[in-house]
């Protein structure tokens, strides 16, 4: 059996975490320098995102041979985005009104032009649409931008779907540069101490700790919303529907959280994300679609967090919001965010925009928000992330996509993730008619988790 030197990795990360930290306690100057470094890890992660989202749905979509099998997946996941998503709002609503975070802060000059910078990132409704549509067939990959490669590898998959036996050659000719793209990742995750210790020593350089004892209570009550969130609501659902265990699948991607955490987006999670739920058992289509949708539909997070940044802004600017205007401010930004795909800095911008079109005397306050909002944005990505794991569960659960044997076998740790392909065993082929995974035996050596 081959060594995992990948956990030396992930032991890197811990380190370089505490240092950055100690290191932007001690010398703030120095730390703030290091920002690039940060920045620069997360932007290798994204160079990979666009090829790993087209290869896996292209993939998914052209071995099923029903159109509408995928459109059902597609139907049930953005359904089910839509109700967690209220119910984060909601439990955001209620959280934000009982703990009244922001009364008797005052704002700063300083602060107050911070908030009307922040004030100009925000994106609307007929903009966010239109940018769904690439200006080319391939911009979409030179411009990063997820759902523009969701909508070209949609309408690539349909097209090999209809050519039938012609499109097998490419079909496995996309399935080889999956395993090439995986590869390259795997490589380029050996930075990520190096990533995590940049953005760890900048965030605490530029923020010290005389900026968190004001805001402790809206972050401390922020991040107990979020684990009863994730606890509580997806994990009784997660129980109920699919009968699987939060805490064994959270420890499952306990790597995935630990980068997270280290770099503040979710983003840089998504690959690992997407060969991880194909490793544990659910199909392909699923996958590829529940996944990067999800990046862009279900913020489970940034709900709550919009929520009761709103009523603290309010609060704490002396002009409450009434119920009436939080539910009205709350469903601008339910739609607003839906395109901050997991990006560190996209909630603060998208709460600006909210605040500038409904309340525009509140738009100041949200500079009170800006010294806490990194350690805030690593609570909304974890939570992000948490939200679209269990949700990909509970749709191959419900369309009957899932090797519910080969779930358990992973989550007791007997088929091991090969963390030097970052690539899922073949855990079920799809009939003629695309029917679904046929179960096939697990076999518990590492080995046999190398293939695509």
């Amino acid at each position: 059996m081959k060594r995992d030197r990948t956990h030396y990795l992930y032991l890197a990360v811990i380190a370089a975490v505490v240092l950055g930290v100690i290191l932007g306690l001690t010398a703030p100057g120095v730390a703030t320098e290091l920002k690039p470094l940060g920045e620069g890890f997360v932007n290798l992660i994204k160079m990979m995102i666009s090829p790993i989202i087209f290869c896996t749905i292209v993939l998914g979509i052209g071995s099923v041979r029903k159109a509408a099998k995928v459109g059902a997946v597609g139907g049930l996941a953005l359904g089910y985005f839509l109700v967690m998503s209220l119910v984060a709002l909601a439990i955001g609503l209620v959280v934000g009104n009982v703990l009244e975070p922001g009364h008797g802060l005052h704002l700063t000059e300083a602060a107050r032009d911070a908030g009307a910078s922040q004030a100009k990132g925000g994106e609307g409704l007929t903009d966010f649409l239109l940018g769904m549509i690439p200006t080319t067939l391939v911009s979409a990959f030179t411009h990063g931008e997820v759902l523009q490669t969701l909508l070209v590898a949609l309408l690539v998959g349909f097209a090999l779907q209809a050519m039938g036996s012609a499109g097998e050659p490419v079909l496995r000719g996309i399935g080889h540069i999956q395993k090439l793209v995986f590869r390259v990742l795997a490589m380029v995750m050996w930075a990520a101490p190096v990533g995590a210790f940049g953005a760890m020593a900048a965030v605490v350089g530029e923020t010290g700790v005389d900026a968190l004892k004001s805001l402790a209570v809206i972050m401390i009550g922020f991040y107990v919303t979020c684990l009863l969130f994730v606890f509580l609501v997806l994990g009784t659902i997660l129980r109920l529907v699919a009968g699987v265990s939060i805490f064994a699948l959270l420890k499952y991607l306990g790597r995935e959280f630990l980068l997270i955490l280290s770099t503040s987006s979710s983003e840089s999670a998504l690959p690992r994300l997407i060969a991880k739920m194909e490793h544990l058992g659910v199909s392909k289509p699923v996958v590829g679609i529940t996944v990067p949708t999800g990046y862009s539909f279900n913020l489970d997070g940034t709900m709550i967090y919009l929520t009761m940044a709103s009523i603290f802004v309010a609060e704490a600017m002396g002009d409450p919001l009434s119920l009436g205007q939080q539910i009205s401010l709350l469903i601008f930004m339910f739609i607003a965010s839906k395109g901050a795909a997991g990006v560190t800095g996209a909630g603060l911008a998208t709460l600006a925009g909210g605040l500038q079109s409904h309340r525009p005397e509140l738009v100041d306050g949200v500079g009170l928000i800006v010294g806490i909002d990194r350690f805030m944005s690593e609570a909304r990505a974890l939570t992000n992330f948490a939200g679209n794991a269990v949700a990909t569960v509970l749709v191959g659960t419900w369309t009957k996509e899932i090797d519910s044997s080969r779930v358990k076998e992973v989550l007791a740790g007997r088929v091991p993730f090969d963390e030097q392909t970052l690539a899922a065993q073949e855990h079920g082929e799809y009939g003629e008619h695309g029917e679904g995974p046929h179960e096939v035996p697990s076999q518990p050596h590492p080995q046999a988790d190398a293939t695509v």
